[in-house]
């Protein structure tokens, strides 16, 4: 039997301890046999989860999302502790400890105007902590594990503090049309049309900036739209008793325009 006692309500305290019991031997086998590489896409959707849940504005969903999070950074530190490498309190430590470097305005006696004083000085500081010595060290430390789309806009947010941006969204269109005539070119060609997409989308990303659009966002929103269309094109086939798959591209084409002028 194990030693443990239910309660009425629990704490952060409790959720390592029984995190720390899961994991031990007699605990769960599935938990004892997790590493940090299996446990990586549950991270992922589990965040992506909270996401949903502020999309939603529902704050009891939220409540839950933000629980599960909570579990896998419990879980991943519970892991370390096994090895003796690092604990859930040397987690805390650490990020408290950024947190007082990097408001000095707070913990210090530094003076600032506003929140975007507060943002320079931030990326200072974080340069000073991470030792980036060049502006390039500041772009490759950009996680290669973020979204495309995410990890294109933030290097070329720290471009843009290097002075390295277009002085204006006409500069990023053009060059937007740019990369869309060598993709074209690319296909003709049959040549580097891997790299050419690459860049294409790279320049659609410097446009959303422009427009101060979140690239993300806005794909996940034509595809919502694009899903809620297919739908209706999908009930139009339905109605004249035909199955889409079976139907003329140009016959789908004239349903589609058709659910656009609606």
């Amino acid at each position: 039997m194990i030693d443990f006692i239910r309660q009425d309500s629990y704490g952060l305290n409790d959720l390592e301890k029984i995190v720390t019991i899961l994991r031990a031997p007699g605990g769960c086998p599935w938990d004892g046999e997790q590493t940090h590489e299996s446990l990586r896409r549950g991270l992922i959707e589990e965040s992506c989860e909270v996401i949903e849940a502020i999309n939603e504005q529902n704050p009891e969903h939220l409540k839950e999302e933000l629980g599960d999070v909570l579990l896998q950074v419990v879980f991943h530190a519970d892991i370390e502790r096994e090895a003796g490498r690092f604990t859930l309190d040397d987690v805390a430590d650490g990020i408290c400890k950024k947190l007082i470097f990097r408001h000095p305005h707070v913990f210090g006696d530094v003076q600032v105007s506003g929140s975007d004083e507060v943002l320079v000085n931030w990326d200072e500081l974080k340069r000073e902590e991470k030792h980036q010595e060049s502006y390039t060290d500041t772009l490759t430390s950009v996680a290669k594990s973020l979204p495309a789309l995410w990890r294109a806009e933030k290097v070329q947010k720290k471009a843009k503090k290097a002075g390295f941006d277009w002085s204006d969204a006409q500069g990023a269109v053009d060059k937007l049309s740019e990369e869309l005539s060598e993709l074209k070119e690319a296909m003709a060609q049959g040549t580097n049309v891997h790299e050419e997409l690459g860049d294409l989308l790279f320049a659609a990303v410097n446009v959303s900036r422009f427009v101060e659009a979140d690239p993300e966002e806005a794909l996940n929103a034509a595809t919502e739209k694009f899903i809620s269309r297919f739908a209706k094109v999908e009930a139009l086939a339905s109605a004249q008793g035909k199955d889409m798959k079976e139907m003329s591209l140009s016959e789908l084409d004239a349903l589609w325009e058709q659910v656009k002028r609606q």
